[in-house]
């Protein structure tokens, strides 16, 4: 009839944007304002680790000893320490390792959790209690002594093959990442128990999907929500143990100039040189605040029963 709209264009046009899971969660992410925040400092230290160094061009080891321990300046905006090194150019150097031990050392967690907690929760039986008793035999290890045992066994065996500092890397990272893996495989079996039984996976296994199709394409992206949370608290303890191991002195070499380790250099200069210490402290304490607090964010993102305010 002349002049009528057909049904489906109107109902088409009156029908609201279809909106994605992971549109969805940005939403809610940026109601959590301290997040947002915390995103933005954490982005502002990245960029400066990475590209800082380019632009403040003093080397990390040129040493002056006429102006050794000074203050802030604008020549060392900083200060120096006892050799006279310009403190800002040995922070920006430094937090490119931590912040790098940090996300490999993620990662490393992230990849053994899920690889765990998956083959738990979908096989269940005596592999499920297997690998839950192994969770619970490397929850139950203290952390801290077996780092600095390991460390002290092995860093020296490790350094003569790939170098001083390439060999310390992988070693804590993998150290760190080890022991950091435990409760993503908790999360993600108990992930895999819940969506197993849901209708659009039995969909899929009646259909023939086969195990390792319903695993990669329906169960373990919907199970990403609480993994990337947990992902972003990994990092947080990640620089935080690094730190702790160089500033007891079992980390990076004493050239190499972690966060950790300018601490360790800075501890007996506390009364007349505060400067050497508090940058570096400074840095580890944003980018850890703001880590956890962008954890904040992604958990109240990720999980639609949380209330968030408008």
């Amino acid at each position: 009839m002349a002049g009528s709209t057909p049904a489906s264009a109107t109902a088409s046009a009156g029908a609201a944007p279809r909106v994605g899971p992971w549109q969805e969660a940005w939403r809610r992410f940026r109601k959590h304002r301290l997040a947002v925040a915390s995103l933005f400092i954490l982005g502002f230290i990245v960029l400066a680790v990475l590209v800082g160094p380019f632009i403040w061009r003093v080397p990390i080891d040129e040493i002056d000893f006429s102006v050794q321990l000074q203050g802030p300046s604008w020549a060392h905006p900083m200060g120096t320490d006892d050799l006279g090194q310009d403190v800002l150019a040995r922070v920006l150097y430094g937090g490119r390792i931590s912040l790098a031990v940090g996300f490999a050392a993620m990662m490393v967690a992230i990849v053994v959790g899920v690889l765990v907690g998956a083959l738990a929760g979908m096989a269940g039986g005596r592999l499920d209690a297997a690998l839950m008793w192994l969770t619970d035999l490397f929850l139950s290890l203290p952390e801290l002594p077996l780092l600095l045992l390991i460390i002290y066994l092995f860093r020296d065996a490790l350094t003569q093959v790939v170098g001083p500092e390439l060999g310390v890397f992988i070693l804590i990272v993998i150290i760190i990442g080890g022991f950091r893996w435990m409760p993503v495989a908790r999360l993600v079996r108990a992930q895999f128990f819940s969506l197993r039984e849901k209708e659009f996976v039995e969909a899929a296994r009646a259909l023939g999907a086969s195990k390792p199709r319903l695993v990669t394409r329906h169960i373990l992206p919907n199970a990403m929500g609480p993994v990337i949370v947990a992902g972003t608290i990994d990092v947080a303890a990640a620089i935080i143990a690094e730190s702790t191991l160089s500033f007891l002195g079992l980390g990076f070499p004493p050239d190499t100039p972690t966060w950790g380790r300018l601490l360790f250099d800075a501890k007996d200069n506390l009364d007349f040189a505060p400067h050497w210490a508090i940058f570096p402290g400074a840095m580890i304490f944003l980018t850890v605040l703001s880590i956890n607090f962008i954890g904040d964010g992604l958990r109240d993102a990720f999980d639609p029963r949380r209330v968030i305010g408008s």
